[in-house]
């Protein structure tokens, strides 16, 4: 799964890898990222509009599911053209959130230990994620995830999908509607680059928010 996040990337630095105008507002560097708050992401707001960066409401419910629907945080690649609630949103508005790395819980003796995921050239990564308009203001999201893979899968049996730098024009492109074809272009990012380290369980609260959570621990 995808539960908690950091991105303290500058979005100089963010906008210059993707090749887009630096965002209206500038993001604060936040390193314990929750449900339920406000995201910076990258959409198209219109088939024909370009890219751009938007703040995007973390917690995905569509229009029609009225105030009292569901509004999960994640979305399973494995069922994004099955389900009704996501399917919509797979074909038309697929969304990309800026992320320096991500936490994930292992079990343990002593209880879940914290870890940090992130790229071992520590470069931002860019996860795959759907939208949907919300409550008039700008748009909600869930990250999609699949099976771990590589590193991650020793920590959890879920990660968000992080897609690979050649992939991500393509996962924004309005014209890719239908799966195989979003399949055939769009790729993860190679398992093989991702590292991964204990951190504090500070970032079990939410209230925590420095730099010191994404800091190795020893064990």
């Amino acid at each position: 799964m995808c539960g908690r996040f950091a991105l303290f990337s500058r979005p100089p630095a963010v906008s210059r890898w993707l090749g887009l105008p630096e965002p209206d507002a500038a993001w604060q560097p936040r390193y314990n990222i929750s449900p339920g708050t406000w995201i910076a992401g990258i959409r198209r707001a219109e088939p024909d509009a370009e890219p751009r960066f938007d703040r995007l409401w973390w917690g995905y419910r569509p229009h029609w599911a009225g105030q009292t629907g569901p509004e999960p945080i994640n979305a399973r690649a494995e069922r994004l053209d099955e389900s009704k609630y996501f399917r919509g949103a797979f074909h038309k508005h697929r969304c990309l959130i800026p992320a320096d790395g991500w936490y994930e819980w292992r079990p343990g003796e002593g209880g879940k230990q914290p870890y940090f995921l992130c790229r071992e050239d520590r470069q931002p990564l860019f996860l795959g994620a759907i939208w949907e308009p919300y409550m008039d203001e700008t748009a909600c999201c869930a990250i999609i995830t699949e099976p771990a893979r590589g590193i991650a899968s020793d920590i959890h049996d879920r990660m968000p999908l992080v897609l690979d730098d050649d992939s991500l024009a393509a996962w924004l492109d309005p014209t890719l509607t239908e799966r195989e074809a979003i399949r055939s272009v769009v790729h993860h990012l190679d398992a093989g680059v991702l590292t991964a380290w204990p951190v504090s369980t500070r970032v079990n609260r939410v209230a925590h928010e420095d730099a010191d959570l994404v800091e190795p621990v020893t064990l």
